[in-house]
């Protein structure tokens, strides 16, 4: 049985790009065959951007809601808050002490800001400690990254190296990563890949009102009068279409576009309707559990517990080892 682990930041509410992309992926493969899944919301990792206390724990009990109103079993996986198993933090520590300091200025999340350090602090340049303790703690075995989080993880295989050939032992297991090569690119308003740093987004929780209103404001089109067929080559609506209707009403609108006589307005709408559609039940249990956060902190305690268990394991064995 293998133990697979993922995490996801709380910097706000997920995006369309966030549910497509990262968690409708991992709740199906934590539903597959018998592995163990740890799935976890990474709202340590997020102070180093956010330090408005009320505003983090929003976005928390948010990712949290959204990973339940999406399907996700609390029962059969491990589902817990990282802030609330505070061994990881520990065990960042005795990782710090085994890494080399040139090799954290090499990681992505610290050389992509170096050219204004006044941006940088500590806790974003010791972030790859955070996220290996995230992962070696709980003795993970596969890691879902993009291609993107491969060097992150390197540094986590390299620092639990490390320590097992210093003491001459396996103390920690050395993870692999699982390369989501067919992960979905999600395009946001402006083509570019959605992201909340570029504000080009869907936030399909919105109100249905304020959901259709910002559908039709940040998509961009072109200006192709209503009566000529469109050029639909690199369109971010229809990319976006595509992704959540059957397929059946994605060559109806592709018809209907290249037909003429049908505006991107009228595509809009069709996109309004298919999002509704296809998250009406998430978006329902979504805002249930926003109404309900004693739920959340329910469902989030009972992961935790259960996520300390192994914890705690993991961190006597380290200590015991180091001399602690």
């Amino acid at each position: 049985m293998a133990r697979i682990l993922t995490g996801i930041q709380s910097t706000g509410t997920p995006h369309l790009g966030n549910i497509l992309g990262a968690i409708m992926p991992a709740i199906e493969m934590s539903n597959e065959g018998d592995n163990e899944s740890f799935l976890f919301i990474a709202d340590m990792h997020s102070l180093t951007q956010i330090k408005d206390g009320n505003e983090l724990r929003e976005n928390t009990y948010s990712v949290a809601a959204t990973w339940l109103a999406f399907g996700l079993d609390a029962d059969k996986t491990v589902f817990y808050r990282q802030s609330d198993v505070p061994e990881v933090t520990e065990l960042t520590w005795y990782l710090s002490c085994f890494f080399p300091y040139q090799r954290l200025t090499l990681a992505h999340s610290f050389k992509d800001k170096s050219d204004r350090l006044s941006d940088v602090n500590s806790g974003l340049f010791t972030y790859p400690m955070l996220m290996a303790a995230d992962i070696l703690l709980y003795d993970a075995n596969y890691v879902p990254v993009g291609k993107d989080q491969l060097q992150h993880l390197e540094m986590t295989r390299d620092v639990a190296s490390r320590i097992n050939h210093h003491y001459n032992e396996e103390l920690l297991i050395v993870p692999e990563a699982k390369v989501q090569e067919h992960t979905k690119l999600v395009p946001g308003t402006d083509g570019e890949k959605m992201s909340k740093s570029r504000d080009n987004f869907i936030d399909v929780f919105l109100a249905d009102k304020a959901l259709k209103k910002a559908i039709n404001k940040k998509i961009i089109t072109d200006a192709t009068p209503l009566e000529e067929p469109k050029n639909t080559d690199d369109s971010a609506l229809v990319g976006l279409y595509k992704l959540v209707a059957s397929e059946e009403q994605y060559e109806e609108l592709l018809s209907k576009l290249h037909a003429g006589g049908y505006g991107w307005g009228h595509a809009k709408g069709d996109l309004h309707q298919a999002l509704i559609s296809k998250f009406g039940e998430a978006r329902e249990k979504y805002h249930h559990y926003m109404n309900n956060k004693k739920e959340l902190d329910d469902v989030l305690a009972m992961g935790a517990e259960k996520a300390r268990v192994v914890a705690k394991e993991t961190l006597l064995r380290v200590r015991s080892k180091m001399g602690y």
